[in-house]
């Protein structure tokens, strides 16, 4: 993964999340929304980190947390905590809320408004190599190392509060 992080053109977020891919000059894009849900899950200074199988625009592997859409009725608590669990493989407690990220995309000529709430999580068990086939890799990371490491600075963020709500920023 590459260490320098690209702004793309066109992009408008509220916590600096996501990239958007452009649109074609003169034309205008139907917006719609999406919800998803996230999790940060700590254990022992450290917190969960994946490699999605989808590259960024640019091409470029993606550090981030795992996250994922509401299914059906789910909460977002649901949703978070099944998210935890099918990208990493894993298995955590819900500590609490950490926020939300909201950015913007397009997708086939559509603009997105999307949302991601995210959930401190406590790890109780589960092995990471058994998660699900949208992720490539993972793994543990340390926190302070994410907190620069991450590709996108809403997911950054969000490691950041965690350290603030564990204590264990230093």
């Amino acid at each position: 993964m590459s260490s320098k992080r690209k702004t793309p053109q066109g992009r408008k977020s509220t916590a600096g999340n996501e990239p958007s891919e452009g649109r074609p000059a003169g034309r205008k894009a139907a917006a719609s929304r999406e919800v998803s849900a996230g999790g940060v899950v700590v254990h022992e200074g450290q917190v969960l980190v994946i490699v999605p199988t989808r590259r960024a625009a640019d091409g470029s592997h993606v550090l981030g947390l795992p996250k994922g859409h509401l299914d059906g009725d789910e909460t977002s608590e649901q949703a978070a905590t099944r998210e935890v669990r099918e990208e990493t493989g894993v298995t955590a407690e819900l500590v609490q809320e950490l926020g939300e990220v909201r950015y913007w995309y397009v997708r086939d000529r559509h603009r997105i408004a999307k949302s991601v709430h995210f959930f401190l999580f406590r790890y109780v068990s589960g092995d990471l190599a058994d998660h699900d086939d949208e992720v490539l890799e993972a793994r543990w990371m340390g926190l302070e190392e994410a907190r620069h490491a991450l590709t996108y600075p809403g997911e950054r963020d969000m490691v950041e509060r965690a350290l603030a709500i564990s204590g264990q920023d230093r």
